[in-house]
């Protein structure tokens, strides 16, 4: 969907990483190597998005870090654009609805990380019903077309999960 609107394969790539969660830095030769894609093409790309205003960069020894410009006027409407993308908006609302007490779900792996990958991970913290979820999984990968791994934490596990995980590595998704 994505690819007929923007033609350039590496933008996609870029987008996605950057505007997934803006909490991504990256830089050149790290992003050349994950995308499997040329220095030039990736960089090509990377000053386009910087002279739109859509990147920032930052340089750091003889890197030059590359992340989301979150006060952007269209950094909200890229963010809502890639998550619909990967079918995220989808699942949160299948995942969400009366599956009992849930009180976060959060996104982590790859897609945490900015990159694309078929297999989407997901965390909930709440007490709620395994057998529905496991339903409303199926379902979901159904519409989206990825595979869906999860992890639960109960209500009273909540205080585990922020022990063990962090910002740069799960996004949070949704909150009571």
């Amino acid at each position: 969907m994505i690819e007929t609107l923007i033609s350039s394969k590496t933008r996609v790539k870029l987008l996605l990483k950057f505007f997934l969660n803006s909490e991504v830095r990256s830089y050149l030769r790290q992003l050349e190597g994950e995308f499997g894609e040329s220095s030039n093409a990736v960089r090509v790309e990377l000053n386009r998005l910087e002279q739109a205003g859509l990147l920032r960069s930052q340089s750091k020894g003889n890197k030059r870090y590359f992340q989301a410009n979150r006060e952007h006027p269209l950094f909200e409407d890229i963010h809502s654009i890639v998550r619909k993308y990967i079918g995220i908006d989808r699942i949160i609302l299948e995942v969400v609805k009366k599956l009992g007490e849930v009180e976060e779900v959060y996104l982590s792996g790859d897609f945490a990380l900015g990159k694309n990958s078929p297999v989407i991970d997901i965390i909930i913290i709440g007490d709620i019903d395994k057998a529905y979820l496991t339903q409303l999984i199926e379902k979901a990968e159904h519409l989206i077309k990825r595979k869906i791994k999860y992890l639960i934490y109960s209500g009273s596990e909540r205080k585990l999960f922020h022990t063990h995980h962090n910002k740069a590595t799960s996004l949070l998704l949704w909150k009571k």
